[in-house]
């Protein structure tokens, strides 16, 4: 019986993670020893890039294969929270290989693109997005329309977020030359909708639903469901409130369970990338209401900036940022995981 117990134990070591039902892979880690690794786009052909925000760094990577940098944004100044942060691949790369940028200057965040394989410098289409030493926002992201949304922060100025003319604290809805994309709520604007203290994560849902992640101060994180024209209401509001002017966040959790960054749509479940909390949390929705929240990893991988699903193969790929100032860094931290099978 002894010998019959161990044979089974080896036989359950050689199975993959994947074939308990529910569970995730083992992850593989494609990319190691990097300092805060921020933003995450794929290729058109399941390869991906991703920025380290201090060394203002674009790396190339595919699976098996050691990641490449590629491209330094010399102008990005790396200050607090600010750096090289999101990155987003054009709709029409594979015919004019751009790949957009959000960054933090000396005096701005701002948003530019690259052009794969080109050395020149980039090219800005939004500049003068409050930046600070905090509350950057920073993620880029394509949406079904083709026009770029982009997530900033108030940039430690509360009045950001309520002041129409700021493009701080507030979604950003752009074409791909930076204009004001058509149909925003108010024509000649390119803000999408306000009230946001720092979005750092946007993604939407099969049916077109954008989803955002926010921090919150020090009583409510949120996740909230993105209209156009909506007021999330910072710095009035954190989490919900009875006043009409403001739309309620769908969830809340407390910012030591949460601090959220990235956010990633896999099935009828959300993911999203908790800092402080050192842990994924996976949202279950349903339309546009979540009905339950587990955590995953609590404590596994430390703190998570990015999570995101690989369209070409379904692999979702997670990412570190214990070196960010905030964490304990682990053995071969800052690290790329991905999970070639997740719940």
């Amino acid at each position: 019986m002894k010998r019959l117990g161990i044979v089974l134990t080896a036989l359950a070591l050689l199975l993959p993670t994947s074939s308990v039902a529910g569970a995730a892979s083992a992850p593989q880690v494609v990319a190691a020893n990097k300092v805060v690794p921020w933003g995450l786009a794929f290729l058109p052909d399941g390869s991906a890039l991703f920025t380290e925000r201090v060394t203002r760094s674009i790396w190339a990577v595919a699976p098996g294969h050691a990641a490449r940098r590629i491209y330094t944004v010399s102008e990005a100044v790396a200050n607090g929270e600010g750096g090289l942060l999101g990155i987003a691949v054009a709709p029409t790369y594979s015919h004019d290989l751009r790949v957009y940028l959000y960054y933090s200057t000396g005096s701005d965040n701002r948003i530019a693109f690259i052009r794969r394989g080109s050395a020149a410098r980039p090219t800005p289409i939004v500049t003068g997005i409050p930046a600070g030493s905090n509350h950057n926002g920073g993620r880029l992201v394509f949406g079904p329309d083709g026009y770029l949304y982009a997530g900033t922060g108030d940039a430690g100025n509360t009045s950001n977020a309520q002041n129409a003319s700021s493009l701080g604290g507030k979604i950003l809805r752009v074409t791909a030359s930076g204009a004001p994309a058509p149909g925003n709520p108010s024509s000649g604007s390119r803000v999408w909708s306000l009230g946001h203290r720092n979005v750092q994560g946007l993604v939407f849902d099969r049916a077109g639903h954008l989803w955002a992640t926010e921090f919150g101060q020090n009583t409510y994180d949120e996740v909230n469901l993105i209209v156009g024209g909506g007021n999330y209401g910072w710095p009035t509001v954190e989490g919900k409130s009875s006043d009409s002017r403001f739309r309620n966040p769908v969830w809340t959790w407390s910012p030591s369970e949460a601090s959220p960054s990235g956010i990633a749509v896999k099935g009828d479940s959300l993911y999203v990338a908790a800092l402080r909390g050192t842990r994924l949390w996976r949202l279950r929705f349903s339309g546009t209401s979540i009905s339950s929240a587990t955590s995953m990893f609590t404590g596994t991988y430390g703190r998570l900036r990015t999570v995101m699903q690989n369209p070409r193969d379904g692999a979702v790929w997670v990412m570190t940022s214990n070196r960010d100032g905030r964490g304990t860094p682990r053995s071969g931290d800052d690290k790329v995981l991905r999970f070639s099978t997740f719940p």
